[in-house]
């Protein structure tokens, strides 16, 4: 149950941020658990099951991302993609995916993605390194 681990993980972010310093420095985890635990906020719109998980069924606001990495965009099957998405002809490599996720509006102008972006660049290669794990 994945999308559990997510609110779990979602929780602790916000405990987190209310707290101060975190133990986080002192452990070091590795850059895909560090995006896995970056990935909860995408997790409300997205999901990241394998197709062969009932998870993978759920009708969510974003494409999933399973085998996001190396898959040209608005190529899900089934899913509604923005005018502007479906004519980008975007891959989704790391690069592409880094210039995305800071400023989903600057790369792709008239996508329907709600999230404005992330600044911090040791996060989003983070949460790109938790992404090429699914697969």
């Amino acid at each position: 149950m994945r999308h559990v681990r997510y609110a779990l993980a979602a929780a602790a972010l916000a405990l987190a941020a209310c707290g101060g310093a975190s133990d986080e420095a002192a452990t070091r985890p590795s850059a895909a658990a560090s995006g896995e635990r970056v990935f909860s906020q995408c997790a409300v719109c997205h999901t990241a099951a394998p197709p062969d998980q009932p998870a993978a069924k759920m009708r969510l606001i974003g494409p999933p991302l399973f085998g996001v990495v190396g898959r040209p965009a608005a190529s899900v099957p089934g899913f509604k993609y923005s005018r502007a998405m479906q004519a980008s002809g975007l891959v989704w490599d790391e690069a592409t995916l880094d210039a995305f996720l800071e400023n989903p509006h600057k790369l792709v102008p008239g996508t329907t993605m709600s999230f404005a972006g992330e600044a911090d660049a040791a996060r989003r290669a983070a949460l790109i390194a938790h992404l090429k794990t699914l697969k």
